[in-house]
């Protein structure tokens, strides 16, 4: 058999074209080839030298090849993790500059400016690691919740009332609702329900249908705490809270200061979230 007959036309004219250099040359070549059999795509690495007879004389051509397919899958698997771990890093960093400068604004000190951006970027670090042990499929919405709002409430998880809902958010999603619950249980453990014996913050959390589309809407709402202000501060994050978040996920959001406590409700859309299939009972 000839290379024609085993090969396509282009990859038979490039093993022809090796073979006469080896021969012209007397020195061994070596080259990567992809073969297409049926519906895949195998890749080889070829080796081709000269075989020469007793006296030295070219006699022939000797060739080898080896099955390297797993390894190309490994590496367009490698580049393309490594595609995807680029974008996200530029991501994060757009999210961080983005923190710094909504902190700066709202800052009167350069002490206050640390403290605050400090607990942002600690909030990130938070959610990016539970994005992370979960190979980068995003984070349920109760392991955010326990991370960024328990560690604020002088008596734990007694004073969140949290109705768990079996959703899974992106890693866009979780960075921004982690930087939201941070934004609102700081607040929370400063000023509002989290800041006095009783209070409590309830965290509700559903999956809506909104015209053709179903959305997950999250409600935090705070009860037991001193009253409300109608005024707003500024240094609170409301501009993380009104603006950031819910642009990034391509959602949207409502901040209320009701006299009872703040209340807060975002809308995320169907793209950036996903319902947790839910464990087969037992019979």
């Amino acid at each position: 058999m000839s290379d024609n007959d085993i090969l396509s036309e282009a990859a038979a004219a490039r093993s022809v074209t090796m073979k006469r250099e080896v021969l012209t040359s007397g020195q061994a070549v070596r080259y990567e080839m992809s073969i297409i059999q049926g519906n895949q795509t195998r890749w080889y690495d070829i080796c081709v030298d000269v075989d020469r007879d007793d006296d030295g004389s070219p006699c022939g051509i000797i060739g080898t090849s080896f099955d390297i397919t797993d390894q190309k899958r490994r590496e367009e698997t490698l580049k393309t993790l490594l595609r995807e771990l680029s974008h996200r890093s530029k991501n994060l960093l757009a999210i961080i500059q983005s923190l710094a400068s909504q902190t700066a604004r709202h800052s009167l000190t350069v002490p206050e400016f640390l403290v605050r951006f400090r607990g942002r970027i600690q909030s990130l670090s938070y959610s990016q690691d539970i994005v992370t042990d979960a190979d980068w499929r995003g984070a349920d919405l109760e392991s955010l919740v326990t991370t960024q709002v328990e560690r604020y409430a002088p008596d734990g998880m007694d004073q969140i009332e949290f109705r768990p809902l079996g959703v899974y958010l992106s890693p866009t999603a979780s960075l921004h609702v982690g930087l939201a619950l941070h934004e609102l249980a700081v607040n929370a453990a400063s000023y509002g329900s989290l800041s006095v014996p009783g209070g409590k913050v309830f965290i509700g959390a559903d999956v809506e249908d909104i015209g053709d589309e179903a959305v997950l809407v999250i409600v935090w709402q705070e009860r037991g705490g001193p009253r409300v202000r109608p005024e707003r501060d500024a240094r609170f994050g409301t501009s993380t809270l009104e603006r950031i978040v819910p642009n990034a996920v391509g959602g949207t959001a409502r901040l209320e200061y009701l006299p009872e406590g703040i209340r807060y409700m975002l809308t995320i859309p169907e793209a950036q979230f996903e319902v947790m299939t839910p464990p087969p009972s037992a019979s």
